[in-house]
């Protein structure tokens, strides 16, 4: 009897084995080499899976030790995914076959998350084409201008709120990302929405925009069981019927919206923000705009411009605390464009903040807010890299560009582990290889946010280091390690430094 349970048990080991490995010689057959370190029905992620480190960095790891290849096969579990090597197939796939490839590699269920599945980062076709025309009209040069009038006035609150807390001490000591989310959070709720969003109230911070972030993208181990369930495992996200929006954001912006909405569609005075330009398309289009479709324009407007600014803003900020004289040139710079300006910050003060530019842009190289990018193949091509390997790539096959790997490659970077604005300076930028430099992705699917991004960046860059400087804290963890629990860079420990007045 012994004997037969044990010999049945190894029989079920046998076939699972083979039923998890029956995959694991798809890129042997294609003559793609494939990456070390596969794993038994786990492919090469068993360290996310295990939250010992981040995609970003698996990403960044399987790229250094293959770099001398133009593409290499990996497996997302039992799926073959191809990660390209080489910036030459980035622009193969962003730009100039994008039709091939003009999917994100993301898909979200439009009955798990409803107000996330218009988003155009996830969407493609016509909704994405409808969406991305509207967004593109929001942001353009002369609304910008517009939304910029919002921007100061939360730059105004942002002083104030330093101010206060400096008012009967020398220096203060504040973690970035905590204080650059509250800017941008608030940024989102006047310039988006023309709403309070209480972000500098700390007595009301439970009821702040920031709060209402925090509560869905702050880096924690359930947030990353989420995410993983999304992005690699969507099968089992649908069993658990898994949504990356709570239901109770869901409500928060359903409600924020229809009520603004009601009053923009009816009264007439003229707001400078994200949905007095919907509502003013609306009357342009001449029918109106879905609230749902709407209210996801709004969620894609605060995701943006909440996380992925504060955490820009944060790093440029360690950047800044890290190297003094980069600090100084900064701040010489930012005083002399203002003064020009009359002390007003304005669309053509920040456009000819230029090193400020250089700034942000090595920030975002040394440290991605996003680590990776996928693609999906959606029309059967045949992929060449520079070295002879070829790929016949079929539709549903999903891309991986690791974007870390490339920003960090000696070969397109001179001394790449050094912080050097300089190297986006005038002289030397336009020798920089395209492709290995994706902060906002390339391409037509380019973020549709990026210069309003920039925008807010600029503007509370400017604001901050006019009036105050910046030292790094000994509680931030150097050299940064990043949190394994975390969809974006978020480092270990936070960002911390002293903020004092420089007058």
């Amino acid at each position: 009897m012994a004997i037969a349970l044990v010999s049945l048990i190894l029989i079920a080991l046998v076939v699972l084995y083979f039923y998890l490995t029956k995959n694991y010689n798809y890129w042997q057959k294609r003559k793609v080499p494939c990456a070390n370190g596969v794993l038994p029905g786990v492919g090469h992620f068993w360290d996310l899976i295990t939250m010992k480190t981040t995609l970003s960095e698996c990403c960044r790891k399987i790229y250094n030790n293959n770099r001398n290849y133009s593409m290499v096969g990996v497996y997302n579990l039992r799926s073959p995914t191809l990660m390209v090597l080489e910036p030459k197939l980035v622009k193969t796939m962003m730009q100039t076959n994008f039709t091939n490839f003009h999917e994100n590699g993301v898909k979200i269920d439009p009955d798990l998350d409803p107000l996330l599945a218009n988003n155009p980062f996830f969407t493609s076709g016509e909704k994405w084409i409808t969406g991305r025309k509207r967004l593109t009209y929001a942001f353009s040069s002369m609304r910008l201008k517009i939304l910029l009038e919002s921007v100061k006035q939360v730059c105004k609150q942002f002083e104030n709120y330093l101010d206060k807390k400096l008012s009967k001490v020398g220096k203060i000591e504040l973690e970035l990302k905590d204080l650059f989310a509250r800017f941008t959070a608030q940024v989102v709720s006047g310039a988006g929405f023309g709403v309070d969003g209480l972000c500098f109230n700390e007595e009301k911070e439970k009821e702040s925009f920031y709060a209402m972030g925090k509560s869905f993208l702050e880096p924690s181990v359930v947030n990353n069981i989420i995410f993983m369930f999304v992005f690699l495992l969507p099968s089992l996200g649908k069993i658990f019927r898994t949504s990356l929006l709570p239901k109770r954001a869901d409500r928060f912006f359903r409600t924020v919206i229809a009520d603004v909405m009601k009053q923009r569609r009816t009264e007439k005075i003229h707001r400078n923000d994200f949905l007095q330009l919907m509502a003013e398309l609306e009357r342009m289009e001449g029918s109106k705009i879905d609230l749902d479709v709407l209210a996801s324009y709004a969620v894609t407007f605060f995701i943006d411009g909440y996380e992925t600014s504060s955490i820009v803003l944060s790093f440029v900020g360690f950047q800044l605390a890290s190297h003094p004289d980069v600090q100084a040139k900064l701040r010489k710079e930012v005083l002399s464009v203002l003064d020009k300006y009359d002390g007003v910050i304005t669309y053509d003060a920040l456009k000819d903040m230029t090193y400020m530019d250089q700034v942000i842009s090595e920030s975002q190289r040394v440290v991605p807010t996003m680590g990776f990018l996928t693609k999906n193949c959606t029309e059967e091509f045949e992929l060449r890299g520079s070295d002879g390997l070829a790929c016949h790539i079929l539709p549903r096959m999903e891309i991986l560009i690791p974007v870390h790997g490339l920003q960090e490659d000696p070969r397109y970077w001179e001394h790449p582990e050094v912080f050097d604005p300089e190297r986006f300076g005038p002289e030397r930028k336009h020798s920089i290889e395209r492709f290995a430099f994706l902060p906002f992705g390339e391409g037509p699917r380019i973020c549709v946010g990026m210069r309003m991004a920039q925008l807010q960046i600029k503007a509370c860059l400017a604001t901050f280091l006019r009036k105050y400087s910046l030292e790094l804290s000994p509680k931030t963890r150097t050299p940064l390690k990043m949190i394994p629990s975390s969809f974006f860079a978020a480092a270990d420990g936070g960002l911390w430094a002293y903020i004092r007045p420089i007058h």
